[in-house]
């Protein structure tokens, strides 16, 4: 029983290889990216079941974090390197998409050393939520009209945007509930909802993979409000 956290964890890295060797290898983004959700879903898992059977360790702390820098560090970066190699004649720009997986690498260390302050809140954007933000992103774009120009700047843009927001000290929304109470978990709830609405609305429009995207800049833009409130 003791070994069930570490096994799952396990699983998220076997899902996170997959999605960058189908992303890398084929290109299809849809694919690769069921197998980044299924590592999410991993994550989570990991960490509920360490609590269920009391068996948190300093092995399964460090697992996890390998894990995720490959299932939402180089697997995002896979995916961002491949889509700009696909819009740009140019052979350094897509390089630019492992900056990712370099700072996802630098907030997991951070993380690992700082775990007090997570413990209320994320100190800093989460690698899934970036992770989700671009698999959104890249097959959105991948499987529409654009102009490459204005799309690879844009891309660009977006990956340091990113890179600060992973070792940035903006406190992110944590769904860790100390009660079930609305008014004190007023923006995880406003978090829940708002994101909902937006995601069946994409669902209609038949844009869903915009969707993901747009509930991770939701989170961002929530948590950022919270964070001025705060202060």
């Amino acid at each position: 029983m003791n070994y069930i956290p570490n096994i799952i964890t396990c699983l998220n890295l076997l899902f996170g290889c997959i999605a960058s060797v189908t992303s890398l290898e084929s290109g299809n983004y849809k694919k690769a990216s069921i197998f980044i959700i299924l590592a999410c879903f991993c994550d989570f898992l990991d960490g509920l079941f360490a609590s269920l059977l009391r068996v948190k360790s300093k092995l399964g702390v460090e697992l996890d974090s390998l894990a995720d820098i490959v299932s939402f560090g180089f697997a995002p970066s896979c995916f961002v390197y491949t889509f700009l190699k696909s819009i740009s004649n140019s052979i350094i720009i897509p390089y630019f998409a492992f900056l990712l997986v370099i700072f996802s690498a630098l907030r997991l260390a951070r993380f690992n050393i700082d775990m007090v302050r997570n413990n209320t809140f994320f100190c800093g954007l989460p690698v899934p939520s970036s992770a989700l933000f671009w698999i959104g992103f890249v097959t959105f774009f991948n499987s529409c009209y654009y102009n490459c120009i204005s799309i690879v700047i844009l891309t660009i843009l977006l990956v340091f945007i990113f890179c600060f927001l992973m070792i940035s000290s903006l406190h992110m929304i944590s769904f860790k509930f100390k009660n079930l109470k609305w008014r004190d978990n007023f923006y995880s709830y406003a978090l829940i909802i708002i994101s909902v609405i937006f995601y069946v609305l994409c669902l209609i429009l038949g844009i869903s993979p915009l969707g993901i995207s747009l509930i991770i800049i939701i989170y961002i833009i929530l948590s950022v409000i919270k964070n001025i409130k705060t202060f």
